[in-house]
């Protein structure tokens, strides 16, 4: 058994546009305004297909403890989902629940990471409250349309990363191209959208009561984690997974054990695998949990790597 790559699925976005194409040397769904690409997921209504035509739900209820580990429930879902975001204007300002709220919302708890892979001069992030704002005051701004003054804003480029827990309120600027690693959800509470309007020319929907319960409102100014030239970093470490980044100089090998499922995202560069499979820039490959892999660093080479998510 080799690395597993699935079939990227291309999702419309009113923010989103053509760095796919330009960056990751995809090719796009003429005339759609793509936003995000998900790579590896497992959901009722989205489900990563390989070259052959198998899903991600097929390979593992056929072999849970080949592709999972040990004792692996063959009907749990794939616990992680692996997404690109071309954000060419900004996000939604939103939240995830947190896992002690989200049932009775009758969500899903969502923590995520994101990796800024590319980033214009003006790009921002926004995550957690600026220092002292109280939910009084987020609850005013938002009757008034002042949400903006009350978010943390910063100013990002590429290389730079940050965790981002269910129940801190974030959004991310225009200009950013980023790798998000999140746990399996699809909930999304948003609470400010600038006024926008969806593809129909309607405002889009938002979701105030949900958000208000679901935020933290002791959360103020998180910071990224700064580019490095470490041949190794750690960039989350949680309760769903945990991620690291890893540099490779031309001809550095990485290895790993089996007995437990990876997820190997490639940011830059080309690695090749001991049975001579590749994984180019922009690839997100399942390495099951029943073999043991080396890859070769053809060229100078960044990648992620997400691990520990089957807790």
């Amino acid at each position: 058994m080799t690395h597993i790559l699935f079939s990227p699925i291309y999702q419309e976005r009113v923010w989103g546009g053509t760095n796919f194409e330009q960056k990751l040397g995809r090719t796009l769904p003429a005339d759609k305004v793509i936003g995000e690409s998900w790579e590896i997921v497992d959901r009722p209504e989205a489900q990563s297909t390989t070259s052959e035509g198998k899903t991600i739900r097929e390979l593992i209820a056929a072999d849970p403890e080949g592709i999972m580990g040990a004792g692996w429930n063959a009907e749990r879902p794939f616990p992680i989902l692996v997404k690109w975001l071309d954000c060419q204007e900004k996000l939604s300002l939103q939240v995830h629940p947190p896992a002690d709220i989200a049932p009775s919302l009758g969500g899903e708890p969502k923590t995520e990471n994101w990796y800024v892979v590319d980033a214009t001069p003006e790009a921002t992030l926004m995550a957690g409250l600026k220092q002292g704002v109280t939910r009084e005051d987020f609850e005013a701004g938002l009757k008034n349309n002042a949400l903006e003054p009350l978010v943390h804003s910063m100013n990002v480029q590429a290389g730079e990363s940050i965790f981002i827990p269910s129940g801190r309120i974030h959004a991310i600027g225009g200009g950013n191209l980023i790798l998000e690693i999140q746990q399996n959800s699809d909930t999304t509470y948003r609470v400010y959208d600038w006024g926008r309007v969806g593809f129909d020319g309607n405002p889009r929907e938002l979701h105030i009561e949900e958000s208000l319960k679901s935020s933290d409102f002791n959360d103020f100014e998180p910071e990224t984690l700064k580019p490095s030239s470490e041949p190794e970093k750690i960039l989350a470490q949680s309760d769903v997974f945990d991620l690291r980044k890893v540099c490779l100089s031309e001809g550095e090998t990485l290895s790993f054990e089996a007995g437990a499922p990876r997820i190997l995202s490639l940011v830059s560069g080309q690695v090749t695998a001991a049975d001579g499979a590749t994984l180019k820039s922009g690839d997100n490959a399942l390495l099951p949990a029943s073999q043991a892999f080396t890859y070769t660093a053809n060229t100078a080479t960044e990648m992620l790597v997400t691990e520990n998510f089957t807790r």
